[in-house]
């Protein structure tokens, strides 16, 4: 699988039907900031504030991962026949 981008015009999709949007096949990566994982990753570890942070999340928000670096993210996505894509 390699990353994706996906272009797409929700103009007359519902919400319950965007909410399960690519479930169990896409997942996406998003970078954070270190001060944002206790809200995301509560069992983490006390992360030193101002690191740059790469979180992968199913396609319905529910982070599975964090990690350093954006490469690893999309290697746990691929180990997991996830497609993944960006978020900005």
């Amino acid at each position: 699988m390699t990353e994706g981008n996906v272009e797409f015009e929700p103009k007359n999709v519902s919400l319950e039907a965007l909410a399960t949007l690519g479930e169990g096949h896409i997942a996406y990566v998003k970078q954070i900031r270190s001060e944002d994982v206790p809200g995301l990753f509560p069992q983490a570890p006390k992360i030193a504030p101002g690191l740059k942070l790469f979180a992968l999340h199913a396609a319905d928000g529910t982070p599975i991962m964090l990690t350093n670096s954006r490469e690893a993210a999309i290697a746990n996505a691929w180990s997991n026949e996830l497609q993944a894509v960006s978020v900005h």
